[in-house]
């Protein structure tokens, strides 16, 4: 197992590198800079000489691979750099979004896998009954909903018309969760919806399964065979979708951040991208694809755990 951690560890370094040469290379050629957004009316400055100092100042007007260069030796350290808007160190500007996006993130995969993963199970061992037609019609509908619809809709039914939840907002003590529950909800519609169809279709397979057979020939009960047989082997199916989901929830909760006025990467990854602060947004990406493969590796791991014929060299 360590070694196969320590081998992950290692495939993740080319793909970390490729991100970052193609965001920099991206944010090299897109026109303007940070210095033409400066000023009260986001016109910059005029004067060329002040241009040009300012320029030099934040080193952008050194050539593209010198400041790739000097970028990837700061990253071998953990410096992402300082911000240009805030002259602050992109780490302690990311350090202080990222527990509410992980607020958001886990809120939103607990409400996912409370209801999708039970009532794709229950839908499963009767198909074609009442219960297997709604999830089947809720699971298509949570997949197909925009967020930002979604969202609004959710704002309009709860904040707006029966006044029961905030409608935007972090909040702090006692009514944070309450400012929790619409991004959450927000968010984790369709990954449940995708974990109900997913569910569905791997218990599905595995109850016609030859072993599943066996065992009932054997006279092992019902409730036996799911337990033992149909649950375990299911496990590995759903949590590859839970990974997966749960990586890609990093990403998804822009929309919904900046929809709610949460104050987590998301939010803090767009408003870089309006102010062209560029090693802000490199920082914000660069932790949202770490999260990812982080939650993927976590998740191989996961898979020893649940069967054991699962090994890894």
């Amino acid at each position: 197992m360590l070694a196969f951690l320590i081998r992950r560890i290692l495939q993740t370094i080319p793909t970390v590198l490729a991100v970052v040469l193609v965001i920099f290379v991206l944010f090299s050629v897109v026109p303007g800079s940070i210095v033409s957004s400066m000023g009260d009316d986001g016109r910059g400055p005029t004067d060329p000489q002040v241009v040009e100092r300012m320029k030099k100042q934040l080193g952008l007007d050194d050539p593209v691979y010198i400041r790739f260069g000097s970028y990837i030796s700061r990253l071998a350290t953990g410096d992402f750099g300082t911000s240009f808007r805030t002259r602050e160190p992109v780490t302690t500007m990311i350090a202080k979004r990222m527990w509410p996006t992980l607020q958001l993130i886990f809120a939103a995969m607990t409400f996912a896998i409370a209801i999708g993963v039970p009532l794709g199970f229950i839908a499963a061992l009767r198909p074609g009954g009442f219960v297997d037609t709604v999830s089947m019609v809720v699971a298509v509908s949570g997949l197909s909903m925009a967020k930002f619809w979604l969202g609004l809709l959710l704002m309009y039914l709860f904040a707006l018309k029966l006044g029961w939840l905030p409608s935007f907002g972090y909040g702090d003590g006692d009514g944070g969760l309450k400012y929790l529950i619409l991004p959450a909800v927000t968010l984790g519609v369709s990954p449940m919806a995708l974990l109900a169809r997913t569910t569905r279709a791997a218990v599905l397979e595995i109850m016609t399964a030859d072993f599943v057979r066996t065992a009932r020939s054997k006279g092992m009960s019902e409730t036996r065979v799911v337990k033992w047989h149909v649950l375990r082997n299911a496990l590995v199916i759903i949590l590859t979708t839970i990974g997966l989901q749960f990586g890609a929830l990093m990403g998804q909760a822009v929309v919904v951040e900046k929809l709610f006025s949460w104050p987590g990467i998301g939010s803090l990854l767009v408003d870089s991208v309006l102010q062209r602060d560029i090693p802000t947004v490199q920082g914000s990406i660069l932790v949202v694809v770490l999260f990812f493969l982080a939650v993927n590796t976590l998740i191989d791991v996961a898979y020893a755990v649940i069967d054991p014929r699962i090994r890894y060299a």
